[in-house]
């Protein structure tokens, strides 16, 4: 019979080989472990054996693994009597330790113990004590235990007193103290175990010290106790700490050094799951990712079983790094290996998902967490709101929301300003203020959350609702940080309610909060930006009188100002102030100045400081250079301003778009249409030329006489989607008007209307011109000026119903006449006289003799172009109809009426209108 194959052990056990087994050469820890799998095995995790089962016989019973503690009856309180203490084991009575939760009763019970009869000292009973009274911070009662512990000549501090001292300090805020009992370990010749080292360099890897931690660890691999590397000094600690009394005999030589020379150096290998785990995240801390790869495989080797909390940490070192393929095979090879996932492996998948802005994925892992029966937490709610309220995907979000109420939590204050700010920023505001109520008020929120909530508000100028959360009820201890006064600053000044600042600084020093640096600045940017530059300088004064020393920023803010105000030599003073301050002026600054000066034309001075900023060492940026360009461009300097344009070239980006038409404004003022020409080329084929750039050149070429290619360039713009103001319009328009283009004028007033942009007092000007150049009686252009002139409710809505027509354009004219009709507007007899020319061009002779209708019932009397439209109409509709309607509706002619009907009738002989003449002699 073949022999048994050897039964693997049970997780988590210690595996002995032989003496002369050879040593393993996978890992990053070859020279100490034992062979590990193939490479092959390593990189292809689901190749890897599931977990050893707990017993060689499959049928056998499996042991119970019930702790002893958990079935004794005696430890079913927290407070047994002496005979039940005294009927427990050691162990039964370290677990009863660890389960107090005050230090008093931990300590009133440790001394029960130690008064039991026969008892023996423990260290492990000590340990558990000064973890407790660590973590309590009660340092006078874990000096006077520890001394206890240390004159007991049966007992003395050993690894476990110091892993959970080192721990408890730690956690406290203490690390640099608890990295400090290694000395005290090595004077004493107490070498580390692996607990005490997982602790030091747990400790080291949450300090953000990787490296350290790598070489603790390496070092205790190899036998090495050396602490060297560390850099502990004495003075680096509180000399009235709480471990003084424990480090002050190492640095003094109290302790005798003789233990140190005793340490031997015996080569380790680590044993603990919790070990691995500690290694694996730090060098994933550390960015080594194949060392944490190697210590995984290294554990399987050692036959070492992971856990839960090694695959979260191999997962989130992998994923954190962009590996998610990799994240997500671990989590796959947990489930083949039969290590439970737990929701925090969940929620490190989800927020894998939410660095990559993947929505899908987050769902995809927020959805499995209800389907395996685990129950979100905080943290799964969390992530799942923050990336569906940045997606603004409301829907989705809200359902969560749902889910936390369901589940009996409520919504964590930090997701609360995340929700509220997509509420906001979709204008959800019924919504916003909904949520607010039922989630927000009277709850203990921190200020930071409320004034992020402040904040949301502000960016989009909704100060009211921000001086609502402001005011609001904040629950039991809630209290105002300066935080939201700075927010409300904030809002007031988008808003440009300076006026309510005033009472807020009062309110903010009735509240006995004094202004921090990010008031002032606020403050001041507000002023500057409102237009306020002495306001601004006094506010600066003040701050540098309540001890804070400006920013170069705060001094541009105060500068931009008098730029704007044209106030340079306030902004000069700022300068010399600045500098005496020793803020050294920046780009901006320099800047700000060189672009003032420029701007008035003093070129002198913008070179002055243009000099100044070189000689500080600062290099121009692009905004520096412009305004350069732009000071030699008010003096007509083509040639140097020719050689600052082409240095640009050669920067990073190149030129900008205002550069560009900065020196094509300066080359058409001087008529160099060539060198013009170059820069607009080149500009159209890398696609930065702006409405300014086709303009100019547009300009150029009309003023060159040039007129086909000031329309081409004008055809161009018109196609280019780059006209968004009336004045880009205009100057498109001057172009078509100049070349009598009125169709093509029509078109571009049409378009400009359809993009909400009212032809202002220049386009109607315009319009006048081209309608002019045609073939049309001057006495409706006239007509039409005076009605613009007099202002009439209706006129400019005529003039380009007017145009539309003219330019055969007559959907749109007639769908103005329509509006005209139909809306508020009063019409007057202009508006009525293109309103009867609009409809005999469209031939709807119906509306006009309706019109006319309208204008009768209110009194209007036709006027001479009225008539002329009118008969134009009886003209479309047929002689013997035109007869019948003209003398029906003209009935009630008088003396004036007369006049005006026999002038009309002269005017069609004259023209040769001899059928429309008839109708009129006919009626």
């Amino acid at each position: 019979m073949a022999p048994a194959a050897p039964c693997p052990p049970a997780a988590g056990t210690t595996v002995t080989k032989a003496s002369n087994s050879k040593p393993p050469a996978a890992g990053s820890h070859a020279n100490l472990l034992p062979a590990s799998p193939s490479s092959a095995s390593r990189l292809h995790l689901a190749r890897l054996r599931p977990p050893p089962p707990l017993t060689c016989n499959n049928h056998a019973p499996v042991p119970a693994t019930t702790s002893t503690v958990s079935r004794n009856p005696f430890t079913a309180t927290l407070n047994p009597s002496d005979e039940s203490l005294a009927a427990m084991s050691p162990r039964e009575q370290t677990a009863l330790l660890s389960r107090q939760r005050h230090w008093r009763r931990a300590h009133d019970l440790f001394d029960r113990v130690r008064a039991l009869p026969g008892y023996a000292p423990n260290p492990v009973h000590y340990s558990v004590l000064l973890r407790h009274l660590a973590r309590a911070r009660r340092w006078s009662e874990l000096r006077r235990v520890w001394l206890m512990m240390s004159r007991d000549d049966a007992i003395r501090p050993s690894n476990p007193a110091y892993a959970a001292l080192a721990d408890a300090l730690a956690k406290a805020g203490s690390a640099q103290e608890s990295l400090l009992l290694l000395l005290h370990m090595r004077a004493l010749g107490i070498a580390p175990d692996e607990i005490s080292m997982n602790t030091f360099a747990r400790i080291l890897k949450n300090s953000g010290r990787y490296s350290d931690g790598l070489i603790l660890f390496n070092n205790w691999c190899v036998g090495r106790f050396d602490v060297e590397f560390l850099h502990l000094e004495y003075r680096a600690v509180d000399l009235h700490g709480p471990m003084q009394f424990l480090i002050d005999g190492v640095f003094h030589d109290k302790l005798d050094s003789a233990g140190a020379l005793g340490i031997q150096e015996v080569p380790r290998k680590p044993k603990l799951v919790e070990t691995y785990n500690t290694m694996i995240d730090l060098y994933g801390k550390a960015g080594r990712h194949k060392d944490a790869m190697d210590m995984f495989a290294d554990m399987l080797a050692y036959q070492v079983m992971p856990d839960t909390c090694t695959f979260n940490t191999m997962i989130y070192t992998f994923g954190s790094h962009g590996s998610v393929k990799e994240a997500e095979a671990l989590l796959a090879n947990m489930v083949v290996r039969g290590v439970t996932p737990d929701i925090r492996t969940y929620n490190v998948m989800m927020a894998l998902f939410a660095s990559m802005g993947d929505v899908e994925g987050v769902l995809k892992y927020y959805h499995q967490i209800g389907r395996i029966g685990l129950c979100a937490d905080d943290v799964s709610y969390r992530i799942a709101l923050q990336v569906l309220c940045e997606r603004k995907m409301v829907c989705e979000a809200e359902d969560v929301i749902d889910g936390i109420i369901e589940s009996g939590s409520s919504i964590h204050e930090q997701s609360m300003p995340v929700v509220m700010k997509m509420y906001i920023d979709q204008g959800l505001l019924d919504k916003a203020n909904a949520f607010f109520e039922r989630h927000c008020r009277g709850k203990e929120v921190s200020s930071k959350n409320f004034a992020a909530i402040m904040d949301a508000f502000a960016d989009r100028c909704l100060w009211e609702e921000a001086e609502h959360i402001f005011h609001c009820d904040r629950g039991t201890g809630g209290k105002r940080e300066i935080v939201e006064y700075n927010v409300m600053v904030k809002a007031y000044g988008l808003a440009r309610k300076y006026g309510r600042v005033l009472s807020l600084l009062e309110n903010m020093k009735g509240s006995g909060i004094l202004p921090d640096e990010c008031t002032y600045n606020s403050l001041i940017q507000m002023f500057s930006v409102g237009g306020f530059p002495r306001r601004a300088k006094n506010l600066l004064r003040k701050m540098k009188d309540t001890g804070f020393k400006p920013a170069c920023e705060t001094y541009s803010a105060v500068m931009r100002a008098y730029s704007r105000n044209s106030l340079p030599s306030e902004a000069i003073d700022l300068y010399s102030e600045m500098k005496a301050s020793g803020v050294e002026p920046n780009v901006v600054v320099y800047g700000l100045l060189i672009n003032m000066f420029a701007e008035t034309g003093q070129v002198e001075k913008a070179l002055h400081y243009s000099n100044l900023m070189e000689e500080s060492g600062i290099t121009p940026n692009h905004i520096v250079l412009t305004s350069v360009i732009k000071a030699y461009s008010k003096i007509n300097c083509w040639k140097e301003a020719q050689d600052l344009y082409a240095w640009m070239r050669n920067m990073d980006g190149g030129p900008d778009i205002i550069a560009s038409n900065t020196m094509l404004n300066l080359y058409a003022k001087l008529g160099m249409v060539i060198e013009a020409k170059a820069i607009f080329d080149n500009l159209r084929r890398n696609n930065q030329g702006d409405d300014v750039s086709y303009i100019i050149m547009m300009f150029l070429y009309k003023n060159m006489g040039l007129l086909n290619e000031s329309i081409k360039i004008a055809h161009e713009l018109h196609n280019s989607g780059l006209l968004s103001d009336c004045a880009a319009y205009n100057a498109v328009m001057a172009c078509y008007v100049a070349k009598g283009n009125l169709r093509e004028c029509a078109e571009l007033v049409q378009k400009m209307v359809a993009d909400n942009i009212f032809p202002d007092a220049s386009t109607f000007q315009m319009i006048f011109s081209a309608v002019n150049k045609i073939n049309i009686s001057s006495e409706e252009v006239l007509q039409l000026e005076s009605a613009y002139s007099d202002g009439r409710s209706s006129a400019k809505h005529a003039i380009l119903a007017f145009l539309f027509s003219m330019a055969g354009m007559h959907a749109s004219a007639l769908n103005i006449c329509e509006q005209l009709s139909k809306s508020e507007l009063t019409m007057d007899p202009c508006a009525y006289n293109v309103a009867f020319k609009v409809y005999a061009s469209c031939g709807e002779v119906d509306k006009a003799f309706n019109l006319f209708m309208q204008m009768h019932a209110l009194g209007l009397k036709p006027d001479t172009i009225a008539c002329i439209n009118l008969s134009t109409c009886c003209g479309i509709s047929g002689m013997s109809e035109g007869m019948r309607r003209v003398s029906g509706l003209l009935a009630y002619r008088n003396s004036e009426f007369s006049k005006s009907f026999h002038k009309a009738l002269i005017s069609y002989r004259e023209t040769g209108s001899n059928n429309l003449a008839i109708i009129l002699l006919l009626s």
